[in-house]
């Protein structure tokens, strides 16, 4: 399937695929977090910086700057430590509104209200940001791609395209998923007190994670 476009083992590298996006991360937590603060329509905001982010990678990606940075010992620590800097930073603002900001909790859903402006940049950058998704489309990404295919820009953009689709099918439940929470934290402001310190210490642990291990 797919092989007349360039594409090798597709189906092993959707049954890969969906495993990789599954797995929680940073992208999919604030995600689930901003839709869960502030409704489905900002939710589906921050997922589109994800999915921005995505195909800016598998552009970098095509024209070999992924590989370049990979390849760069300093250029990937530079890339792994500012990820691991932005992570601290939205962590330590979640646990800083929680606690300190006496409007912390919002009428509506309970949780930490952001500026909703703020949502497709900031996921844009936690996705460019993701020393993983670097090493995923120079290592897992490229082995299904027939580089003796004529136009290999082809077998990219069906790899991409497919990515994207099930990222939105997954980043969609979290969305959702994230609606129903508000609503049960509604009421409650201890439990979205306790969800907010859970997202925020999760951000700090992906940051200490990526600036601890290389790998």
């Amino acid at each position: 399937m797919f092989e007349n476009l360039g594409v090798l083992n597709f189906w092993t590298y959707l049954a890969g695929l969906v495993l990789i996006i599954i797995v929680p991360g940073p992208n999919s937590l604030y995600v689930l977090k901003t839709s869960t603060s502030h409704g489905t329509k900002v939710g589906y905001r921050a997922a589109l910086g994800v999915f921005t982010g995505d195909a800016m990678l598998i552009f970098l990606s095509f024209i070999g700057v992924a590989s370049l940075i990979k390849a760069s010992p300093t250029l990937f620590t530079i890339v792994r430590y500012l990820g691991a800097a932005y992570l601290l930073y939205l962590g330590g603002k979640i646990l800083y509104a929680t606690f300190f900001q006496k409007k912390a909790l919002t009428a509506d859903v309970g949780m930490v209200a952001v500026k909703t402006e703020k949502v497709f940049t900031r996921a844009l950058v936690l996705s460019l940001t993701n020393p993983k998704a670097i090493l995923f489309y120079i290592s897992f990404f490229i082995q299904f791609i027939d580089f003796n295919y004529s136009h290999a820009w082809v077998p990219y953009l069906v790899l991409a395209t497919i990515l994207e689709i099930v990222s939105f099918l997954y980043l969609s439940l979290l969305i959702f998923s994230g609606y129903l929470i508000a609503r049960f934290l509604r009421e409650k402001k201890v439990l979205a007190k306790l969800g907010n310190c859970t997202v925020g210490a999760f951000f700090m642990g992906f940051a200490a994670k990526l600036a601890i291990f290389s790998n």
